[in-house]
């Protein structure tokens, strides 16, 4: 088994693209009051939000339990609506020796698809691969959505 791995999720999100890549870009503190459930906090540690360089500390639910991630925003794209995060410490990092979410939207024919790609390399090959971490951020892509959906 390779200790390499990249999985990728493209949902549907009918509140629109531009509004889910403005919240992740410049607004990322705001998901907890989408999600509460599964985002307790994001916090700025360094930089300002929607730079590259900056680096974010969320604090969020996984299995039942409250876990922290800090990530460093590595590359933003305005024109693919794409931000790419790597994350530096935290509970993932115990796992994986390498771990970068990206995250970008799609319109294709009118539909926005949100995409979302972990790419990784797992500590040592017991390391399950973070099929449940992916499922967490489509079940937040949802929320997002229902927050959003309910405004209009």
């Amino acid at each position: 088994m390779g200790l390499h791995g990249k999985l990728v999720s493209a949902i549907e999100f009918k509140a629109g693209g531009d509004v889910f890549h403005e919240l992740f870009r410049h607004k990322p503190h705001d998901i907890s009051t989408m999600s509460p459930g599964i985002v307790q906090g994001c916090d700025l540690h360094e930089g300002e939000f929607g730079h590259v360089g900056s680096i974010i500390c969320w604090t969020y639910t996984h299995d039942g339990k409250e876990k922290k991630a800090k990530e460093v925003i590595q590359a933003i794209d305005e024109e693919k609506k794409l931000i790419q995060f790597k994350m530096i410490e935290g509970d993932v990092m115990e796992l994986y020796k390498d771990f970068v979410i990206t995250i970008h939207v799609e319109t294709n024919g009118g539909i926005d698809l949100v995409t979302c790609t972990f790419e990784y390399e797992m500590l040592n090959e017991d390391v399950e691969h973070p099929i449940s971490l992916l499922t967490l951020f489509i079940d937040l892509t949802k929320d997002i959505e229902t927050h959003h959906a309910s405004k209009t």
